[in-house]
């Protein structure tokens, strides 16, 4: 059965748009009029590259999927369904019909038509985490792990609980630290437009007419010229420079000896490169706990969480770590020989490889990670912002004296 994705108007002429199953687009264009819907575009959609166009049920143009910078399903949009899916299922629904219960839940026609396609691989016999397997853009090697070890034990439902628990506490994290460094960051751009506006329109004006006098200009008031008529001259190339260099930085991280010398020196800053350690250490912990609690082998675990840790250094680190338990080492003693990875964490993992508690360690890592990493950035926001306000107060100190000086001498001369 193909899945189609529809755009009607009901009778009484509201635009109507959703996810059906039919044989063909004549039975799908038959099934939404028996619903009330006209349909004005259907659209078949496939797993391939692309899908086939029909309007009115009859075959039309060839088009594409989007991109997947354009069909991005959300994080929270999976835990949303993924709770949902794990409630029906331990409510006795079959799989298959708990996801076509859930199919029209999907928020967005992007997960709905993943959410169809895996729907439809399930009926043509492939496993769960098979047909999720088939959408790595959207499931992540976490997620599809654990469902596969929930297929084999029987507990599908209780590992999809999990899964929505990681993933909400995750994101939980993720908002507080955003939210945490929102102010700030917010602070510190419009101060620096502001900034530029003074230097590009207001202070030209203001000291325009210092520059008609022969009196020779306190040496304040010259540096606030030199630097206005930078500013004033390239101010379209002064904006754009931080967002450009960013980008720069993000395109050079995205190559292997570029993103290795990058993530390195991102580790090795004095204050943030510890939080990101800590950050690093907290999301292995909390990964590699949850794997192993569902059943996930520990070197399959390992490989898992090495491409999920974000940071080249850290990813090598795992890497050796696998292939030292693989020759039958101990993950604890390979971590906390290197200082990129936490010492602490290193220690809790040792005391839980030699107690057999090993997930419970790594939960109990988890949180302690993530308690210190929201402590230290709520400390640091504290000092940030009066920080920035006392940079511009210096900055606006000393636009207001660079003025003020050639005054004071003009009064003193015509005194």
């Amino acid at each position: 059965m193909a899945v189609f994705e529809y755009n009607g108007l009901s009778a009484s002429g509201k635009k109507k748009s959703g996810i059906i199953d039919a044989e063909t687009p004549e039975a799908a264009q038959d099934d939404l009029k028996q619903k009330g819907i006209f349909p004005t575009s259907i659209l078949r959609i496939e797993s391939g590259a692309g899908h086939v166009k029909t309007k009115k049920g009859t075959p039309g143009e060839k088009t594409f999927n989007l991109p997947p910078l354009f069909s991005s399903v959300k994080s929270s949009e999976i835990t949303m369904i993924t709770r949902q899916l794990a409630t029906l299922l331990a409510a006795g629904f079959p799989l298959l019909k708990a996801l076509a219960t859930l199919v029209p839940q999907a928020r967005t026609k992007a997960f709905k038509r993943v959410l169809s396609r895996v729907k439809d691989a399930i009926e043509e016999g492939n496993s769960f985490a098979d047909a999720l397997g088939a959408h790595p853009q959207v499931f992540s090697a976490v997620y599809i792990n654990m469902v596969k070890a929930g297929e084999a034990s029987g507990t599908l439902e209780v590992v999809l609980e999990r899964l929505a628990d990681f993933s909400e506490k995750r994101e939980d994290t993720k908002k507080k630290i955003q939210a945490s460094l929102a102010y700030p960051v917010l602070m510190a751009v419009i101060g620096f437009l502001v900034l530029v506006f003074l230097l590009t329109f207001i202070v030209p004006n203001i000291t325009k007419i210092f520059t008609d006098m022969n009196h020779e200009l306190p040496m304040p008031t010259q540096i606030l010229l030199g630097i206005s008529s930078i500013v004033k001259a390239w101010w379209w190339l002064i904006i754009p420079a931080p967002f450009f260099g960013l980008l720069c930085l993000y395109g050079i991280r995205r190559t292997d000896k570029g993103g290795r010398v990058i993530d390195q020196i991102i580790l090795s800053l004095p204050v943030s490169g510890g939080l990101t350690r800590q950050l690093i250490a907290s999301r292995f912990s909390r990964t590699l706990g949850s794997l192993l609690d569902n059943g996930v082998p520990l070197l399959t675990a390992l490989g898992i969480t090495k491409t999920i840790s974000g940071n080249r250094v850290i990813a090598e680190l795992i890497e050796k770590s696998a292939q030292a338990v693989e020759q039958g080492g101990s993950l604890g003693s390979v971590l906390e020989k290197n200082s990129a990875f936490p010492d602490l964490a290193a220690q809790m993992i040792k005391v839980g490889e030699k107690s057999g508690e090993m997930e419970k360690m790594l939960e109990k890592s988890a949180e302690l990670f993530e308690r210190n990493v929201q402590t230290a950035i709520t400390a640091a926001t504290s000092i940030i912002e009066p920080l920035i306000i006392l940079i511009m107060g210096v900055v606006i100190g000393f636009i207001i004296l660079a003025v003020c000086l050639p005054i004071f001498e003009i009064n003193q001369l015509i005194g």
